[in-house]
């Protein structure tokens, strides 16, 4: 591997380009690494299969001190499964593990249906549905039911609010975040006296939901969760089904650019399944994912020191060349067939499930957001109209200008379904 120090202080670099900024030092240099300095401390910026590999192996790097404050405050918080390392990290992990069973990965996709079709009468009767507005309200009543979450419906739209605030902030700064952390902290308490109330009896959550789990969760020292902690990890169940959202609204933005996959979608649940994989390559959450060096670490010929904060540019990785044909594409044709490469497809993390820091949730995303294209086109007629679908890319995490908004919604009876 062939490293490159050309680079000084790339802070305002990074604030203009956002996604592009890696993948363009990349492609210019034709290398796989570079350094640099972000907010004036020095960095290491990988892409690539064989560096998500090594990031995300052997507990190589510690996310501690790897993130800003604020962004860790918003998506991960003290204490949650993925502060921890090691052993630690393992055994909370397995917490969350029942959530990649088949039944259970299943269960949601039918609850976003009945979700789905509820609210899809009620956009029948409006002039125009913006789908960034609409569908974290969807995800909250998906996300709510799924984890045994029985939530009120005066406090069903502020939640939606407060779960969709803390990624919609996670890469803003200023008044904006301190909104949001404001918002989390609303979210945090009502968390927490939902799993006092299930600890004391008052609350009987479904057997082995998602809650009565985490209210039950025996950590690895021997005593159940902290309730602050245990607040988290609700959260971090509900706060990432709620994200799958931001994928549908990539979804019918792609859907809009390339219409031709439109009726390929109604006539194949592979060619569904495919356009969501392609969504996850094409539309990352957000650009890179950071760690810190656990050790001294070698990797093609270079040293990592102790400490060493590296970067790992999701973006940039699925949209590798050397993996990718024709990367800045949108085309699902590429998931017609195997599976992916799971250290080169890397939107969620990469390596192990069980393991490592790959996201527990990953099935389930795709899941929903297979089931949620074939609900756009399968169950729903709309129109496009004119709008302004142009991304600014500097915007962590990105969106549409516009919000994707579409018009005339109807509902289609299109009975019962069986899924590939």
């Amino acid at each position: 591997m062939t490293m490159s120090q050309t680079f000084g202080d790339s802070t305002i670099s990074f604030l203009a380009e956002g996604y592009r900024f890696g993948q363009r030092r990349f492609d210019r240099l034709g290398v796989d690494a570079f350094r640099t300095r972000v907010a004036l401390r020095p960095a290491t910026v990988l892409r690539g299969p064989s560096a998500a590999r090594f990031f995300y192996s052997d507990d190589n790097f510690t996310r501690a001190g790897a993130m800003p404050p604020t962004t860790k405050r918003l998506l991960q918080d003290e204490g949650s499964v993925q502060s921890l390392d090691e052993h630690e990290h393992r055994h909370r992990k397995s917490l969350f593990l029942p959530l990649t069973d088949p039944a259970t990965v299943e269960t949601a996709r039918a609850i976003l249906r009945e979700e789905w079709r509820r609210a899809a009468v009620q956009w029948s009767d409006q002039a125009e549905v913006m789908l960034m507005d609409e569908l974290p309200v969807v995800f909250t009543r998906v996300a709510c039911r799924w984890a045994g979450v029985e939530v009120s419906p005066e406090r069903l739209e502020p939640l939606a609010a407060e779960l969709n605030s803390m990624i919609h902030y996670a890469g803003a700064a200023g008044p904006a975040m301190w909104a949001s952390l404001a918002r989390r902290r609303v979210t945090e308490e009502w968390a927490a006296a939902l799993i006092a109330d299930v600890r004391r009896g008052v609350v009987t959550p479904p057997p082995e939901s998602m809650l009565e789990r985490i209210a039950d969760f025996v950590d690895a020292d021997g005593q159940r969760l902290d309730l602050d902690v245990a607040a988290v990890e609700l959260i971090n169940v509900l706060r990432p089904t709620v994200a799958v959202a931001r994928f549908v609204v990539w979804a019918a933005w792609a859907l809009a650019h390339a219409p031709q996959w439109r009726p390929r979608v109604v006539a194949s649940d592979e060619v569904s399944r495919a356009v969501a994989q392609e969504v996850r390559r094409f539309a990352p959450f957000f650009p890179a994912v950071a760690g810190r060096a656990s050790r001294t670490l070698e990797w093609q010929s270079h040293t990592f020191e102790e400490g060493a904060w590296v970067l790992l540019d999701i973006f940039a990785t699925n949209r590798d060349p050397s993996v990718w044909a024709r990367p800045d594409s949108f085309d699902p044709g590429r998931f017609m067939g195997d599976e992916p490469d799971p250290n080169a497809l890397v939107p969620q993390g990469a390596g192990d499930v069980a393991e490592g820091h790959r996201c527990p949730g990953e099935d389930a995303t795709v899941a929903l957001l297979d089931e949620a294209i074939q609900l756009l086109e399968r169950d729903t007629d709309y129109t496009v109209p004119e709008q302004h679908l142009g991304v600014r890319m500097s915007r962590l995490p990105a969106q549409p200008r516009s919000g994707m908004v579409i018009r005339d919604v109807t509902t289609v009876d299109v009975g019962a379904r069986s899924l590939s």
